[in-house]
């Protein structure tokens, strides 16, 4: 089975630790936590993820930021967003996932994302 990496976007390290946890059901097994958009695009350019989850409030910045920032330097890539201001995210997304995080909505998200994206 190959290796499936994902980037987690993330400023509050307890709900990373939970989209961690819940990535590694769906078969993730290795994860990067980045907390601002710069140092999610540094582990990105480090490691490539198959997967990014990312929340719209971060440190230094927003999550789209990142995403897009990311985006651009390395080609489309699954996105769900995760979390408390899907109002803010607009038309724009393709993925939202509302916290507190239902692992149930956070499976078919990651789903979608991925069936999207090959």
């Amino acid at each position: 089975m190959s290796q499936r990496h994902a980037l987690i976007i993330e400023d509050e390290i307890l709900i990373a630790m939970e989209v961690e946890a819940l990535l590694a059901e769906q078969g993730f097994d290795s994860f990067d936590i980045a907390e601002s958009p710069q140092e999610a695009l540094d582990c990105a350019l480090r490691r490539p993820p198959d997967l990014i989850t990312a929340d719209y409030r971060i440190i230094g910045g927003t999550g789209v930021e990142a995403v897009t920032a990311i985006l651009a330097r390395l080609g489309p890539i699954p996105v769900v967003y995760v979390t408390g201001n899907a109002d803010q995210l607009g038309a724009r997304t393709r993925a939202v996932v509302d916290k507190p995080i239902s692992p149930h909505r956070l499976a078919e998200a990651c789903a979608a994302a991925q069936g999207a994206a090959a």
